[in-house]
């Protein structure tokens, strides 16, 4: 079930349980294995998130993002030289004033992405939003701060984290985030519209066949569908 916006002005303190930083260790060393594996290709990554916050559950999935643009014929190249299996490749767009990117799904938890367009400043942070984490300091164990898809700040502590409302908090919220006031207020606005009207879907979300690349479907789509072209014309590609 999907986790609903939380509006409370209270800040609660949650301390993990055992079970709760072992999870967080076992998805943790997931996906430094899988960043490893494109760091030794020069491919710079992230993974943001719950991992990057520590507030894990059974349900975390481990998202590695690309901010630099690659080619995608060398993401594709290092995976399947390092024997990673690809479920499925995706190309989606959430709306039509969004960056266009690429997902390589490798199974139901692990997911890599990246823009196949240039990203917009306050498209940048929506990582720092929802906390987003160096190979580095994964290894070191650092974590940061972020804000949970019920738009609760989580704010790590060394024995759990400690939880407050983003609603009526947004320019302290984009403060300790290190972020544009705008972006907290794009995220919050987008999360509760969710919340009203329910899961709409997504603007663009095309699956590639097996003998397409993620540049070509770009141009096909850019071919076919006029807010595509716009996108690319006002941000560039």
């Amino acid at each position: 079930m999907a986790k609903k916006p939380v509006k409370r002005a209270e800040r609660v303190e949650v301390i993990y349980d055992k079970r709760r930083w072992e999870l967080l260790r076992e998805l943790r060393l997931r996906a430094v294995q899988l960043m490893e594996i494109l760091d030794r290709a020069h491919l710079l990554s992230i993974v943001h998130g719950s991992i990057a916050r520590g507030d894990v559950s059974e349900e975390s999935d481990i998202d590695i993002f690309l901010p630099d643009s690659p080619s995608s014929f060398i993401v594709e190249t290092v995976l399947e030289r390092s024997g990673i299996p690809v479920n499925r490749r995706i190309v989606v767009q959430a709306t039509p004033l969004y960056a266009l990117k690429g997902y390589i799904e490798i199974d139901k938890q692990r997911c890599v992405s990246f823009p196949l367009v240039k990203l917009r400043p306050v498209e940048k942070d929506f990582y720092k939003f929802g906390g987003e984490i160096s190979l580095s300091m994964l290894k070191e164990g650092g974590r940061v701060s972020g804000v949970d898809k019920r738009l609760m700040l989580i704010e790590p502590t060394p024995e759990g984290h400690v939880e407050s409302t983003v609603v009526g908090r947004e320019e302290a919220v984009a403060h300790v985030l290190g972020i544009s006031l705008n972006t907290v207020l794009d995220r919050v606005h987008a999360l509760l519209r969710r919340d009203e009207v329910g899961r709409t879907g997504v603007f663009i979300e095309r699956e590639l066949s097996l003998d397409e690349t993620f540049e070509m479907v770009l141009k096909r789509l850019a071919d076919q569908n006029p807010a595509v072209r716009r996108r690319l014309k006002l941000y560039g590609g």
